[in-house]
C-alpha cells in the first residue's frame, strides 16, 4: 500500500485516524503498532516476520545494555551483536543474489540465486533499529522497556516504507508524551496534501517523459533528448521522494509526532557539499552521526578525513541498492566531495552565484545517470548520447516535440523547486483552504484514472 492510492486515502487512513482518536491514551501506541503492521502486511505479509525479528532483537539488546553491572567490553559486544544481526538480515535479503551473481560470473560457478523479493522498507527500518541500540549505548537515550512503544517506533507506518529515517533519540520522548491540537492536525493535513500533489501531479507526469526517453535506444538519441531525459528523471526522483517525505511528515503530525525535515530545496544548491546538506537529510545525518564521526570525521588529519568520506559514500551507494551502478554513484559523489573539501569550495566561493549553481546542477545531473541505469552498458551509451559521442545530431524533430509538449510542465517543476515565497497576508485562511482543497481534488482525479503511479524508492 502506498500513500498515493485511493485505498489508502479513503479507507485505511480514515479508519486509522478514527481508531486512534477514539482510543484512550494508554492504548494509542498499540493502535498505531497494530495498524502499522496491517499497512505493511497489505503488500507482503510474509515479511512481517523479518521486521518483527529485527524489532524483538533490538528491543532485547536494548534491555541488556540497560544493565548497570555490565562492563564496558560487554556493552560493546552487545552493540556488535546487534549490528551483526541487523546487517545480516539486510545483507541476506538485499545483497545475497548480487554477490552470488558476481561470484558465478567471476568464477564460473553455478550457485543458484535465492530469488527472494526485497522486503519493502528494510533499509529504512534497519537503520532506525540500529540508531536505537547505538543511542542507548552512547547514553543519549534510555532503553525502551515497553515493547509496544518500541515496536511503534520501528513500524510506524508514516515512515516505514521510505523514511525519513527517524533516529530514536529524536523521537523517544514523543513515544510517551505527545498531543494533537487542531492547529497541528491541520498543518499535518496541509503538509500531506502538498506531498501528495508533488508526487501525483508533478513526479508522475514528468516521469512519463523519462519513461518514454529511457525506453529509447541511446545509440540513436540526440543530445537534447538525452539531457531532457535526465532532467526529467532528476525532477521525478525529487518530487517523488520529497513528496513522499512530506506526506510522511504530515501524517506524523496528525498523530502528534514531529519528524525532522528530509529535503530543503536541493536543486538550489551551489555546490555538491551544499546539495547533500539538502537532499535526503535523514540519511546523510545518519551516516554522519553513526559512521563518519565515529571513524574520526575530520579530526585526525586530511588523509583520514579523505578515507572517512570515501567509506561513507561507498556505504551510501551500497545502501541504495545491490548493483554496481549504485557503488559507482557513491564513489562519484565521494570523489566530488573530497575535491570540494580540499580545493573546490575555496575556488567556487570566488565565482558568481549563477556559476556555482550551474556547476552544482551539472554534476547532480551527471550523478543521476549513474543512479538511473542498472546496466553499465546502458549507462555508458546514455553518457555518450548526452555529450554527443554517439555521432548523432544535437537535436531532431522528436527532441523539439518533447521539449515543446513538456515546456509548461518543466517551468512548473523549476518554480516548485525554488525557495518558497511568503504568502501575502491578503490570501487568508479561506483562500489557502481553497488552494489545498483544489490540489487534493486534482490529485484524486488523477489517481482515479491513473495507469502510471510508480514509487521509485520502493526498491530501496
Amino acid at each position: 500500500m502506498v500513500f498515493s492510492s485511493l485505498l489508502f486515502l479513503f479507507l485505511f487512513l480514515p479508519a486509522v485516524l478514527l481508531l486512534y482518536f477514539i482510543s484512550p491514551w494508554r492504548i494509542k501506541n498499540f493502535v498505531l503498532f497494530v495498524t502499522s503492521l496491517v499497512f505493511y502486511a497489505w503488500g507482503e505479509p510474509v515479511y512481517i516476520a523479518i521486521m518483527l525479528l529485527s524489532t524483538v532483537t533490538d528491543y532485547s539488546f536494548g534491555l541488556l545494555l540497560s544493565n548497570p553491572r555490565l562492563s564496558s567490553l560487554q556493552r560493546k559486544w552487545i552493540v556488535v551483536a546487534s549490528i551483526i544481526v541487523n546487517l545480516t538480515l539486510l545483507g541476506y535479503f538485499k545483497y545475497a543474489d548480487f554477490l552470488i551473481h558476481n561470484v558465478n560470473a567471476w568464477l564460473g560457478t553455478q550457485i543458484p540465486l535465492t530469488e527472494l523479493a526485497l522486503p519493502i522498507g528494510i533499509s529504512f527500518y534497519t537503520f532506525q533499529s540500529m540508531s536505537y541500540i547505538i543511542d542507548v549505548y552512547r547514553g543519549t537515550a534510555k532503553a525502551q522497556r515497553n515493547w509496544i512503544d518500541f515496536g511503534t517506533f520501528v513500524a510506524l507506518f508514516p515512515q516505514l516504507v521510505a523514511g525519513p529515517i527517524v533516529q530514536y533519540s529524536t523521537i523517544a520522548e514523543q513515544l510517551r508524551h505527545r498531543s494533537v491540537n487542531i492547529e497541528l492536525f491541520a498543518e499535518g493535513v496541509r503538509r500531506f496534501i502538498i506531498g501528495l500533489a508533488k508526487k501525483v501531479l508533478l513526479a508522475n507526469n514528468i516521469g512519463l517523459l523519462w519513461h518514454t526517453i529511457s525506453a529509447s535506444s541511446a545509440d540513436t538519441m540526440p543530445a537534447l533528448t538525452a539531457w531532457l531525459g535526465i532532467i526529467a528523471f532528476a525532477f521525478q526522483i525529487y518530487f517523488d521522494f520529497s513528496g513522499y517525505s512530506d506526506m510522511a511528515i504530515g501524517l506524523a503530525m496528525m498523530f502528534g509526532f514531529r519528524f525532522n525535515e528530509n529535503f530543503n530545496r536541493p536543486y538550489t544548491a551551489r555546490s555538491i557539499t551544499d546539495f547533500w546538506r539538502r537532499w535526503h537529510i535523514s540519511l546523510s545525518t545518519w551516516f554522519r552521526d553513526y559512521v563518519y564521526i565515529p571513524l574520526g570525521g575530520n579530526r585526525k588529519g586530511p588523509w583520514k578525513q579523505l578515507r572517512n568520506i570515501m567509506i561513507v559514500w561507498l556505504l551510501t551507494g551500497i545502501w541504495h541498492g545491490a548493483s554496481w551502478n549504485f557503488l559507482l554513484w557513491g564513489l562519484y559523489f565521494g570523489v566530488v566531495l573530497v575535491f570540494e573539501k580540499w580545493f573546490g569550495l575555496r575556488f567556487l566561493q570566488r565565482m558568481p552565484a549563477w556559476v556555482r549553481h550551474a556547476y552544482a546542477l551539472l554534476l547532480i545531473l551527471i550523478g543521476w545517470v549513474f543512479f538511473a541505469f542498472d546496466e553499465l552498458s546502458h549507462m555508458g551509451a546514455y553518457f555518450a548520447a548526452m555529450f554527443g559521442f554517439n555521432h548523432q545530431p544535437l537535436w531532431n524533430n522528436e527532441s523539439l516535440y518533447l521539449l515543446y509538449t513538456n515546456a509548461i510542465l518543466l517551468v512548473l517543476l523549476v518554480l516548485a523547486s525554488m525557495p518558497k515565497r511568503e504568502i501575502k497576508r491578503s490570501f487568508g485562511p479561506v483562500a489557502q483552504l481553497g488552494w489545498h482543497a483544489g490540489l487534493f481534488f486534482m490529485s484524486v482525479a488523477y489517481l482515479v484514472d491513473a495507469t502510471f503511479n510508480p514509487f521509485l524508492y520502493f526498491r530501496f
